[in-house]
């Protein structure tokens, strides 16, 4: 991880914060990062992803070097934390957002409610409302007693924002249309155990990865074919390169 840049921490409305911002120039390119991920989760797409513009990753409450939050992290508290927290760090838009797994579900919502300072997305094996609302229908038996388990192992803190999932989903729901920006999904082309992802959850998978892509007219899909759920671990080469097309994407389109 040495290529990461320096992180700092900040207090947003009472909400300690960690961050890093480096690069320079414009996109400023948002990485969202996964349920429980931190920041240095991205660190082998570093340093050439500095060389695509400004870069700002962030670990959200709970995670990594932030404080464990306040206030129950709805998608709505979530994303206007995260305008707060680029206006402090003077991270300029127009932002291009990279949303991992979880993260995906605030990129979404950010896109929505701040289209006009958005330049693009990037749906990194990302969650679609509908997996939240639909996927867990097809968990097996093992599955639900395993999470179960994990639960009271660990239990999550009520603020966190899995726990209040169906809230975010329900904020996207309610939220302005999705702007016609550059879209590009990347799915892992891996597939789970059958144990874990029987033939009916792949295929809804794919109608929702596709789904996402369809949220814009200038959206695409693309699959990372060496990758499971990690695809900026496991092909961070294959990350940079769609990453690369899609901010040249939406230069022209700035332009345009």
């Amino acid at each position: 991880m040495k290529h990461l840049p320096k992180s700092h921490a900040t207090l947003i409305e009472g909400q300690m914060l960690r961050f890093s911002a480096s690069g320079q120039g414009s996109p400023s390119i948002v990485l969202l990062s996964g349920a429980g991920g931190p920041l240095d989760s991205w660190y082998k797409l570093y340093p050439a992803i500095e060389q695509l513009g400004t870069v700002f990753a962030y670990d959200r409450p709970g995670v990594g070097g932030s404080a464990k939050p306040r206030e129950p992290q709805y998608g709505e508290t979530v994303v206007a934390q995260l305008r707060q927290l680029l206006l402090a760090a003077e991270v300029k838009p127009p932002f291009l957002l990279v949303g991992h797994s979880f993260g995906g579900l605030h990129a979404n919502l950010f896109a929505r409610e701040f289209a006009d300072e958005v330049c693009g997305v990037l749906f990194l094996e990302a969650t679609a409302p509908e997996d939240v609302t639909v996927m867990k229908r097809y968990q097996s038996r093992l599955q639900r007693a395993f999470v179960g388990f994990l639960d009271r192992l660990s239990p999550r803190d009520p603020n966190d924002e899995i726990r209040n999932e169906l809230e975010t989903v329900k904020d996207i729901a309610e939220a302005p249309a999705f702007p016609a920006v550059p879209v590009t999904v990347i799915s892992g082309g891996k597939r789970l155990p059958r144990w874990l992802m029987p033939d009916a959850a792949v295929r809804e998978r794919e109608r929702t990865q596709l789904g996402l892509a369809a949220l814009s007219p200038l959206g695409e899909r693309v699959v990372a074919k060496g990758s499971g759920h990690f695809p900026q671990m496991s092909e961070p080469e294959f990350v940079l390169d769609a990453l690369t097309r899609l901010v040249a994407r939406a230069r022209a389109e700035v332009k345009g």
